[in-house]
């Protein structure tokens, strides 16, 4: 490795660990290229310098105290909080303009886990208003750009993060998935994005999402790292709602990515609920890991649509609701970006018994989803349906309602398991003859990260991406 993030996350905290690299050392070289290059991509929308360097000096100080080996598996290294996230004492702004001067008093707990896993925050990333948008453009920040062409947007919601990734601003970062915000802009940066499963990390102290749709997890640029940081943030916190049981005494989710997967049941489709058109090159992509996977000895099954038509308008029941629980003061809604406000209004008309309707629906289509599939390891898709979108692609004309469908088209296959629970993983396997990332998504059996994670080693193991990196990276 020629320079500090070449590093993964997981060799940085070796290195740190064995005196090798300080935590100070690699702060400085994560800050030095946000300053330089951070203009072009649209990453972060805080820094948050001078509590980083107090960060890596406390770590420091720790390492002499303690016997490194003893140290998580992440000690020292720079991360990010998507802009989402309640961070005590830092701006958090949702990306939105009406809550541009609010500073939480608390902590969210998934802020707190890394904290004392020892990470080292060096601020907030980009997020479109309240999460909403599939993309990361918004009225208080510039674009999220994908590193391999930053005339092209990150993917959203969590864009900041996934584009601070893919650049090699940090190694990685955390991010939320409500209806493929993870798996989207991983997809777009070429990085890996991990959705856990419903319950996995808590979203508390103040989880208001009603709809259980949103969960929280990593962008990261390897299977393991992102393993790693599942490892120290899958701790139930008391009151959760969905808590789900840990891993057996002994076992970890990095552990699991050194297992065999063994042969596999693999049911593979592109058929969605929602109507759209698959670009030739990603369909290319997923036929490409269809073969993989038959040649590293799986079974492939094709199979029809999990979900039927109508659960994507009870989906856009439970979106919209869910797009009314930001408060927004009267006298600043007209600071709301078209697409918020028009989804604001959907919201508003849904009377208590639909939005109970639609949550019952969804329920039922789920369990009959997970039901049709028991008999597969994992489902096989592509992540999204087109190669990554030109800024301005999806709202250009100022028309939300297009907007909305455009986002549809864009991702049909994402959603579906935000509906479901179930854990889905992003991997960049493949590149555009353009030279653009194109990911591929499996899906997991119920609250079965670790053998999701088993299979995405192997996966990375026969293709290997690591050494696949935008212009930016050497900058």
């Amino acid at each position: 490795m020629s320079q500090l993030h070449d590093l993964s996350a997981l060799e940085a905290a070796a290195a740190i660990r064995a005196g090798e690299l300080s935590p100070s050392e690699l702060v400085e070289h994560c800050l030095d290229r946000i300053d330089r290059l951070d203009g072009q991509l649209g990453a972060f929308v805080t820094v948050t310098p001078e509590l980083a360097r107090a960060q890596a000096r406390a770590a420091e100080k720790l390492l002499l105290e303690r016997a490194p080996a003893t140290a998580s598996p992440l000690f020292g290294v720079p991360t990010a909080i998507k802009d989402l996230q309640q961070t005590k004492g830092i701006p958090t702004g949702f990306g939105s303009r009406v809550f541009h001067d609010f500073v939480p008093t608390f902590d969210d707990f998934i802020v707190e886990l890394l904290r004392e896993a020892g990470t080292i925050s060096l601020g907030k990333t980009a997020t479109p208003e309240f999460g909403l948008p599939c993309y990361t453009e918004t009225d208080v920040a510039a674009p999220a750009r994908t590193p391999w062409d930053p005339s092209r947007l990150a993917g959203g919601s969590s864009g900041g993060a996934a584009t601070a990734v893919g650049g090699g601003l940090i190694p990685i970062a955390q991010g939320s998935d409500g209806g493929g915000s993870i798996r989207i802009p991983a997809s777009v940066c070429g990085v890996v994005g991990l959705k856990p499963a419903r319950g996995r990390i808590s979203r508390g102290p103040m989880d208001a999402d009603a709809t259980r749709l949103s969960v929280l997890g990593p962008l990261a640029r390897t299977v393991r790292d992102a393993a790693a940081f599942l490892d120290i943030t899958a701790v139930a916190q008391l009151g959760d709602p969905d808590p789900l049981p840990p891993l057996p005494a002994g076992q970890t989710f990095l552990e699991w990515c050194d297992r065999d997967p063994g042969r596999l049941r693999i049911a593979r489709t592109v058929e969605s609920p929602i109507e759209y058109e698959l670009d030739p090159q990603v369909r290319a992509a997923w036929e490409s890991a269809s073969a993989l996977l038959a040649s590293l000895g799986h079974e492939i099954v094709d199979i029809p649509a999990v979900l039927p038509p109508e659960a994507v308008p009870a989906f856009e029941v439970l979106w919209s609701v869910s797009s009314t629980g930001a408060p927004v003061q009267d006298e600043r809604a007209p600071l709301l970006r078209p697409l918020t406000t028009y989804l604001r209004a959907r919201g508003a008309q849904v009377t208590g018994p639909q939005f109970a309707a639609a949550v019952g629906a969804l329920a039922l289509l789920a369990r009959r989803s997970i039901a049709a599939t028991a008999q597969f390891d994992a489902v096989l898709y592509p992540t999204v349906a087109q190669l990554p979108r030109p800024i301005g692609w999806f709202d250009s004309d100022g028309d939300p309602a297009a907007d909305f469908e455009r986002q549809k088209r864009f991702t049909p296959f994402t959603a579906m398991y935000n509906m479901t629970g179930q854990p889905a993983i992003s991997l960049p396997l493949f590149q555009s003859s353009e030279g653009l990332p194109i990911g591929i998504m499996l899906v997991g059996r119920p609250a079965g990260e670790a053998a999701l994670l088993s299979l995405a080693a192997q996966l990375e193991s026969a293709a290997p991406w690591r050494d696949r990196r935008p212009p930016i990276w050497d900058a």
